[in-house]
């Protein structure tokens, strides 16, 4: 019989929860969806992406991670190993000015997650192009791996994320 990995039984939590808010309470829309297996690093990875039902200007992704060592030390039950994932957050949106805008957002999301490090702000544009906006990722990390005993943390992270979503849309 399959046993569910760590990885699996966060996965299928995220999606319970956000597929709820989705269907259910019509608060978000679900915008994508990936769920990888590296073959050749054996590892995998999940994202979900969604927006605020009544404003898409920012996008939220959930990825949740694990490599092949997570996986193994799980598996193997190795001993003195605490086996995991690894949890990022992205918020997608689009800035015109990022020497005003960048501190604003990066001050919002700092202050909702209070990460160990300052989240990270990946500005792009196309080259020769008359652009008056910039597509920003922002990449919110954790200092530490997630398992199943956070598995009643997820609705207090969902709350965090949509207050996110509603602080970056007014900002």
């Amino acid at each position: 019989m399959f046993d569910p990995t760590i990885f699996d039984n966060l996965k299928v939590a995220f999606e319970n929860q956000l597929y709820d808010l989705d269907n259910l309470d019509n608060e978000i829309a679900i915008v994508s969806r990936h769920d990888r297996m590296e073959m050749a690093a054996m590892s995998r990875e999940f994202r979900l992406g969604f927006t605020l039902q009544e404003n898409a200007a920012v996008t939220a992704e959930i990825c949740l991670e694990a490599s092949l060592c997570d996986l193994a030390d799980e598996i193997m039950e190795i001993p003195d190993k605490n086996p995991g994932c690894t949890l990022r957050l992205f918020f997608y949106l689009t800035v015109e000015d990022p020497e005003t805008e960048c501190p604003v957002i990066e001050s919002i999301l700092t202050q909702i997650w209070t990460p160990p490090t300052r989240p990270e702000q990946t500005l792009q544009f196309v080259y020769d192009k008359q652009q008056k906006h910039y597509q920003n990722t922002v990449e919110v990390r954790f200092d530490r791996k997630i398992n199943e005993n956070q598995m009643e943390d997820l609705p207090n992270l969902i709350d965090h994320i949509l207050d996110s979503l509603e602080a970056l849309t007014m900002e």
